[in-house]
């Protein structure tokens, strides 16, 4: 009867983990896939969107209040005990695209997951990180000078450096899923799509899920989610880096109400500012060989992670000589 229970128990265990995962990359729309995805009723996600648990996240001191993370199993699990009877569970961490840890662990631990992908120009991806950083009082540092910083840092890793580079080398990235998963479990996805046509991009996502695409006509896409906002002064940043007020609005109060707070009482809407071209280029010149190797993977050329660069680089991509015929798959 105990060895029953046990596996009665072990079962149970085992039909709580996620099924689902939304791996990145980083300020790419991770955020606006979960937002849509957890409105279908046969797909939960938790309200605490980034657990980054299978990346095992160990921050350095400074950037520890920063970073929100789960590192036990019980509390993992935890998150999915109200699940009920869905069909996926999942988990959006950007984190797992970077890291071959999460990759690895969560093919061992949940094989038959769908993975699901979504890219961004990286010159603009690492921009938009860099803008976060500064609003929220991470660096004080103008983007050029923050990249030279971390690229040439000794010490590298999640919640350590902020990888702006790194987090834009999509290519082994997303070899790493498909050799792990098999390319018929994982989705690449691109942000330009999501933007330009979401309600298609879901009905895609449904096909690819075997899950009915109707509930994504109610939703409303004229919401933005983290669209960009500049701190009202530095008063507001130095507030949102320091790590007092941080762990208080991390810890005590809950994830939706932390986020309205920010959003609308330290942040204004904002035009985005002009990227550095002296950075932009500096970027390219990292990501124009990575940009061919990935369009090799996924055999189509790939102009919309190009946006930011220059025309004659829109050019050469327009007339890549890679089929277009295969999907983002």
């Amino acid at each position: 009867m105990q060895d029953f229970h046990f596996i009665h128990q072990k079962m149970s265990k085992m039909q709580n983990w996620p099924n689902l995962f939304i791996v990145g990359a980083v300020k790419s729309g991770t955020t606006s896939l979960w937002a849509y995805l957890k409105q279908h009723p046969e797909i939960y996600f938790p309200e605490m969107k980034e657990p980054h648990y299978f990346t095992h996240p160990h921050p350095a001191p400074e950037q520890r209040h920063c970073i929100r993370y789960i590192d036990s199993e019980e509390q993992y699990l935890r998150l999915y005990q109200d699940s009920g009877q869905v069909t996926y569970r999942g988990d959006a961490s950007p984190s797992y695209l970077w890291s071959e840890v999460a990759a690895q662990e969560i093919a061992q631990c949940c094989p038959d997951s769908k993975i699901i992908i979504i890219l961004r120009d990286p010159v603009q991806r690492a921009y938009a990180q860099y803008l976060m950083d500064f609003n929220e009082g991470v660096t004080d540092l103008d983007f050029y000078s923050a990249l030279q910083r971390d690229w040439t840092r000794p010490d590298k890793g999640w919640g350590v450096s902020q990888l702006y580079v790194e987090l834009g080398l999509y290519h082994d990235q997303i070899q790493r899923y498909f050799s792990l998963f098999g390319r018929n479990q994982v989705r690449v996805l691109l942000l330009e799509d999501l933007q330009r046509k979401p309600l298609q991009v879901l009905h895609d996502l449904a096909e690819f899920l075997q899950v009915s695409p109707l509930p994504f006509q109610r939703i409303d896409f004229r919401r933005a989610h983290n669209h960009y906002a500049r701190p009202r002064g530095n008063w507001a940043r130095r507030l949102a880096g320091n790590p007092i007020s941080r762990t208080i609005g991390e810890y005590f109060f809950p994830q939706r109400w932390g986020e309205y707070i920010w959003r609308n009482l330290f942040l204004r809407k904002e035009k985005k500012p002009a990227i550095d071209p002296q950075a932009r280029d500096w970027l390219i010149e990292r990501f124009q060989p990575e940009m061919a190797r990935l369009e090799g993977l996924l055999q189509r050329p790939l102009p919309e992670l190009r946006r930011s660069w220059p025309e004659a680089e829109l050019h050469h991509a327009a007339g890549h000589p890679l089929s277009t015929e295969s999907s983002l798959r």
